[in-house]
């Protein structure tokens, strides 16, 4: 006679097979992508694994096919901040915010790249706005993601650093600490 743990598990383990493969076919043969769509999720991907040129190409190829294509505009405005070509980065920000100025982590990004590009004071304002429209940027990543990142620490969120940077800039200017560069560099772009 059969262990009922083991029959429990072999047809778990049967069925979530069969579910995979199901939503695989429904996925890859059914589903309606529109223009730019596969593009965009291959940049997605390239963008998670760190290969942000590749990333960026996936990006153009979406908006080629669809050029108002608003996650790939946020795409690829996050993989030219990463890339560190910021005056390309903040022009791709400023079409992606013209173009849904309703999402947050967007106005959190185009927040980062001021940060880094030392307009600290237009930094804060964009991380403000972007707390406004979704107060959950806040939290930063869950740890699923942390899990996923390797990254057991949380890193500082949009909040903390408005909350850093609205203490310094109300110091004295010789007295400002604003730029950290291994503080800096845990902050990591928001995606939607």
């Amino acid at each position: 006679m059969a262990d009922p743990l083991y029959r429990f598990l072999k047809y778990t383990a049967i069925v979530l097979t069969l579910a995979w493969v199901g939503w695989s076919a429904w996925d890859g043969l059914f589903a309606h992508r529109a223009p730019g769509d596969t593009d965009f999720l291959a940049g997605e991907r390239a963008f998670e694994d760190g290969h942000y040129e590749q990333a960026l190409e996936a990006y153009d190829r979406a908006l080629a096919e669809d050029p108002g294509h608003a996650a790939a505009l946020r795409g690829r405005a996050r993989a030219l901040l990463q890339l560190g070509r910021h005056d390309e980065a903040l022009a791709a920000f400023d079409r992606a915010i013209e173009r849904a100025p309703e999402v947050g982590a967007t106005w959190a990004n185009r927040g980062i790249l001021h940060d880094r590009m030392g307009h600290y004071d237009q930094a804060l304002a964009d991380y403000e706005h972007a707390l406004r429209l979704d107060p959950d940027l806040a939290r930063g990543p869950n740890w699923l993601t942390r899990f996923l990142r390797l990254q057991p620490e949380p890193p500082p969120t949009v909040a903390d650093r408005a909350q850093y940077l609205r203490r310094e800039l109300a110091k004295p200017r010789n007295e400002q600490v604003l730029h950290v560069p291994e503080l800096d560099s845990a902050q990591r772009p928001y995606k939607m």
